[in-house]
């Protein structure tokens, strides 16, 4: 039985998540940033997989839509304030180290403008 490309698409992803994060770990000093991205939106988590919990979460979701209006292009655009947004909240909460996270994706695009946000806003990974 033939199955469609976004199904292949799909586990291929998944795939490729489960083998980025058995060689990556994060602890209470040094947080997993884990990113989603969907179509329409993009979310970052930093996580320490030692206890199993969600530390901090930033989302575009929780930005306005007009501000990014004007933009060449809005997408790379709110990835990068999401990743710059979940640093400030890092430093905040006294967090300046992280481990980055792909979650399967190619680092381009949007990916790579959500890293270059966080560490524009001051993590290291």
């Amino acid at each position: 039985m033939l199955q469609s490309t976004s199904k292949i698409r799909a586990t291929s992803r998944t795939n490729r998540r489960k083998r980025i994060q058995a060689r990556i770990r994060g602890t209470k000093e040094c947080p997993r940033i884990s990113l989603f991205r969907s179509k329409k939106h993009l979310v970052l988590q930093l996580i320490d997989d030692v206890s199993a919990k969600t530390v901090l979460s930033a989302s575009d979701a929780q930005l306005k839509e007009k501000d990014f209006k004007k933009e060449k292009n809005p997408g790379i655009a709110k990835a990068f304030t999401v990743g710059k947004m979940l640093a400030e909240k890092a430093k905040a909460s006294g967090i300046s180290r992280a481990v980055f996270d792909r979650g399967g994706y190619l680092y381009h695009g949007r990916v790579k403008a959500a890293a270059d946000g966080a560490r524009e806003g001051g993590l290291e990974f």
